[in-house]
């Protein structure tokens, strides 16, 4: 369910790459060596042994030290020793994978992140090949200190390694609150949110101040998944204040470089900054969070209490009703909280996102703007609830949706996987254990695919069948195969349902006057991708 990246690059400044990189390395270093050359008297003494155990060398590898058969490795750009390519790597991941693999690579391209090997995916060729044809082989996930740390030693749907234990996990999952039933049982749940959200609005209006956008989305999905997850909400006053920082701060420590799992022995380079302390503290918060809704529920059982706080069966009561009819399950304590975390942190930010994104584009596109809002308009008329059945008559609507997921996927290079074993993908070798980064902003934004693929044109998906519901590997905004989302048509759900009202009962504009094609696009590195700037905006409530 989460949208992890590889969290060790992220949000970590490196220094940017240069063509002359590996040279200045070089320079530096025969600097340094050349203040210890001895003088020419001793030259004979000195470069004797060295020079014996430089042919002792030679003979070891072309004699030993080679490999029984040929290996045909990825291409790879060039690298330094102990941290490998990690110096070519920018701010923002998905950019900078795409520049290298463009530059050195192709669709497949293999990386060394420390003394993790790394093969980059860029294609939808190259992705088919790893979540469809040999899916089996890259089904798992990698082995990452920090996810055991934090999400409960891996019993999530969205970390869990490929077996037996992670079937049993996603089927409790879909069956009992993804199912296309469970999701439209929540329509209340984001109807009674969205009715806040717009009083919101309206206050703004009144008061001619612009709504920021960015906390808006963030808010209202972060309600409507804390209802049906736990029973209740966590953004206002004291413990909202808190919980958010919890959240923020779990965000950031997954996104901060981990040399203990990419460099071992530099380890201590975590600890002397705060990283693993940080890991630490974060761990302890949220399992104090989570542990104690759990035991405030139990009580309530215990006392005959009604269980689910808000009068609806949440997760919370599903995934403990489970556990005390089923023996034989794997809901232990840990499970149940990690279950409760993965629904969370999956459904808030990725899905705040895609809105984010999709008023940013309205925005700079009047043209496309009009077009939609006058399709809702007309859909909706003058009914004061939108339903499923309206927003599936939206066809451009529709479009517009999947042209925000494909420019601005949430995640852009997915949850990584890893190889189970030895494997040939597209004519390559690829060793097993290697780390498997699918760079779906990549992939969706091919020009061998698609036409001005940086451009914002909801068009081209009208007479398309192409969706992003992982059957099309042009587009893989949740992934696909085993380890595609199952929490796909929850976040659909909402997305469609907050965007519709919002173009429906408002007129929007930038604030002070403020241009489209001046808006600040920039993306703020990170797991998932908001924009840098939080975006502004002036409301006009509609009248038809």
């Amino acid at each position: 369910m989460a949208f992890f990246a590889p969290n060790l690059l992220t949000s970590y400044k490196w220094t940017p790459h240069t063509d002359n990189v590996e040279e200045r390395y070089l320079t530096r270093t025969f600097k340094k060596m050349s203040s210890f050359l001895p003088d020419e008297t001793m030259v004979p003494f000195v470069y004797a042994p060295s020079l014996l155990l430089l042919v002792l060398f030679i003979i070891k590898f072309y004699y030993f030290g080679r490999p029984s058969g040929k290996i045909n490795l990825p291409p790879s750009p060039p690298k330094l020793p102990v941290i490998g390519n990690i110096h070519q790597l920018g701010p923002v991941l998905h950019r900078s994978l795409d520049y290298l693999s463009r530059r050195y690579g192709g669709p497949l391209m293999l990386m060394h992140l420390g003394s993790v090997p790394a093969l980059i995916i860029s294609t939808a060729e190259a992705a088919r090949e790893i979540m469809k044809t040999q899916d089996l082989t890259f089904a798992t996930r990698p082995e990452v200190r920090r996810w055991r740390q934090i999400l409960y030693d891996l019993k999530e749907v969205s970390v869990a390694p490929y077996g037996e234990n992670w079937r049993q996990y996603k089927s409790i999952m879909v069956l009992n609150f993804l199912s296309k039933s469970k999701v439209e049982s929540y329509r209340e749940v984001r109807e009674e949110e969205m009715a806040i959200a717009v009083e919101k609005i309206k206050k703004s209006s009144i008061l001619q101040e612009p709504v920021d956008l960015s906390d808006l989305f963030l808010t209202l999905t972060n309600d409507v998944v804390c209802r049906v997850t736990f029973g209740k909400k966590y953004s206002e006053g004291e413990s909202g204040t808190k919980f958010k920082k919890m959240l923020k701060e779990f965000w950031d420590v997954l996104s901060e470089l981990n040399f203990e799992d990419i460099i071992p022995w530099l380890g201590w380079i975590d600890r002397l900054r705060g990283i693993s302390t940080r890991v630490v503290n974060v761990a302890k918060d949220l399992d104090d969070f989570l542990d104690g809704l759990v035991e405030e529920r139990l009580k309530k059982h215990s006392t005959g209490g009604a269980g689910d706080v808000d009068g609806r069966e949440d997760f919370l009561e599903i995934l403990l009703k489970i556990q005390k009819t089923n023996s034989n399950s794997v809901l232990d304590r840990d499970a149940i909280k990690g279950l409760l975390l993965d629904v969370y942190t999956a459904g808030t930010d990725t899905t705040a996102t895609v809105l984010e994104w999709a008023f940013a584009e309205l925005f700079r596109h009047p043209m496309i703007f009009k077009k939609v809002q006058d399709e809702v308009r007309i859909v909706v008329h003058d009914k004061e609830q939108i339903t499923q059945q309206d927003i599936d008559n939206m066809k451009y609507f529709k479009a517009v949706i999947k042209e925000t997921l494909r420019l601005h996927p949430p995640a852009p290079t997915l949850v990584p996987r890893a190889s189970s074993q030895d494997a040939k993908v597209m004519g390559y070798d690829v060793k097993k254990g290697t780390r498997v980064i699918i760079n779906g902003w990549a992939v969706q934004r091919d020009p061998k695919v698609w036409d001005e693929p940086d451009e914002f044109k909801p068009e081209r998906f009208l007479d398309s069948t192409i969706d992003y519901k992982g059957h099309d590997f042009d587009l893989i905004p949740f992934g696909a195969g085993r380890r595609g989302c199952p929490g796909l048509a929850f976040a659909i759900a909402i997305d469609e349902h907050v965007l519709a009202n919002l173009l429906h009962k408002f007129d929007w504009e930038l604030p002070n006057g403020g241009k489209g094609a001046d808006l600040d696009m920039e993306e703020q590195p990170g797991i998932t991708v908001h924009k840098k700037v939080p975006l502004l905006a002036v409301a006009k409530p509609f009248s038809s």
